[in-house]
């Protein structure tokens, strides 16, 4: 219902916006979702022009065409139009730059595009797309808002079977590597050195160590 309805409005301003004088403004449509039974209260704002009255129009599915609600001036004298009830819609004047449309005991057929059409001192002529009523309808819930996740912390973890990465050298080990090395090395030479000694300096040089 809603593409169609809004399509057809839009051609429909589209027309009634080429005379000269006639402004439509660029802002999207707000959605309600009011409940059976219950009020629903639709805004009109003046945009940089100085508003003396607003005219309001909707489109629905039992009423297909563009149909005529009513106008309001700034002294808050309204009128309503052919054939819409008076006791269910009012119009008003909130402060010094909105007009309201309050829709009472909201029923599903009020659902449809309500607009309206601001007039300054002038020729001029506002359209305000204005919004789409959804009577009924449960309003779509937002997904969640997610939490930023913390920051990795880069951990270096390397293979213990396979060969040490850039970057995932042990810092302390290496060092204790390196010594034990020194003294294998260190306690092999010296254990060469004496096993190629002669069996005689190697008695003598025990004999020698023996004396006190």
């Amino acid at each position: 219902m809603t593409p169609l309805l809004l399509s057809w409005t839009l051609l429909t301003v589209s027309l009634w916006t080429a005379d000269s004088g006639h402004i439509l403004l660029q802002k999207p449509v707000t959605v309600l979702y009011p409940k059976i039974s219950s009020q629903a209260v639709i805004e009109c704002d003046c945009v940089n022009i100085s508003c003396k009255s607003v005219l309001w129009f909707r489109s629905t599915r039992s009423v297909g065409n563009l149909q005529f609600l009513g106008t309001c001036n700034n002294a808050n004298r309204f009128t309503h139009g052919a054939g819409v009830a008076k006791e269910r819609f009012q119009f008003d004047k909130r402060g010094t730059s909105s007009f309201v449309l309050r829709i009472a005991n909201v029923m599903e057929e009020d659902g449809g595009i309500y607009s309206c059409v601001l007039k300054d001192m002038g020729p001029t002529h506002v359209w305000n797309p204005g919004s789409v009523l959804r009577p009924g309808v449960t309003p779509p819930t937002s997904p969640p808002p997610t939490k930023p996740k913390p920051p990795v912390k880069s951990v270096c973890r390397c293979p213990k079977k396979s060969p040490a990465k850039d970057g995932c050298d042990p810092p302390v080990l290496w060092p204790l590597v390196g010594l034990t090395a020194g003294l294998a090395l260190a306690l092999i030479c010296t254990l060469y050195y004496f096993s190629r000694l002669p069996k005689k300096c190697r008695h003598h040089f025990v004999k020698v160590r023996q004396k006190p």
